[in-house]
């Protein structure tokens, strides 16, 4: 999807080209490759970041822009699956000792491409997921890439604790990190990754809970 984007693109740029003379094409040539780079340009931001209390669970629902870069995505067309963590933990403030974790989730992802069928696999797993992807609970299969992302991208009502862990009266803060887990990278791949931009997509965010939530 994101190679026919960056053809689209260059195809109307390379006519605006044709059509100007001197320092008005030349500005239309440094657009045309601006506009390369920033499709292949890998991406990774916290669009959404919501805590509620439903009936007797605390749920989180986030939702992050993902984009991979195009060394992530010929490895993935190579057949090497891609991992992905997203983690929660609530922390109860002390002020006389070390804050306390109330709770700690983790969901992990694995993304595979299968040559024969030409499908996107995406396994989901509270636990980490080994190489054949058979420890998740939960396994899908996508006509594109965009859609097998979009099932990571949004996660909603997703239960990390249990309300009557949330004393109203004290005070918490949920830590939330999303980030590719290159453990799970096959050894040459893992040497080759620490050092490349597309590889490294992290972020972490902390969230001041509402004492409302624990009433």
């Amino acid at each position: 999807m994101m190679g026919f984007i960056t053809h689209c693109c260059k195809s109307v740029l390379e006519q605006l080209a044709r059509l100007t003379h001197g320092s008005t094409r030349l500005c239309v040539l440094c657009l045309l490759a601006f506009s390369n780079v920033w499709a292949q340009t890998p991406a990774l931001e916290l669009t959404e970041l919501r805590v509620e209390r439903m009936e007797s669970a605390i749920v989180l629902s986030t939702n992050v822009r993902l984009e991979l870069g195009p060394a992530v995505e010929d490895a993935l067309l190579k057949g090497v699956a891609v991992h992905f963590v997203s983690e929660a933990v609530i922390m109860r403030d002390r002020w006389y000792w070390t804050d306390r974790r109330v709770s700690a989730v983790a969901r992990y992802y694995r993304l595979a491409f299968q040559p024969l069928t030409r499908r996107w696999r995406l396994t989901i797993s509270s636990e980490a997921i080994g190489g054949s992807g058979n420890a998740g609970n939960l396994s899908q299969q996508f006509e594109s890439l965009t859609e097998a992302l979009s099932a990571i991208r949004r996660n909603l009502n997703w239960k990390v604790a249990d309300a009557a862990d949330i004393d109203p009266d004290a005070r918490y803060t949920l830590n939330f990190q999303f980030r590719m887990d290159n453990s799970q990278l096959p050894r040459p791949f893992q040497i080759t990754a620490g050092g490349q931009t597309d590889w490294n997509l992290a972020l972490s965010r902390t969230l001041r809970l509402s004492s409302e939530l624990g009433r």
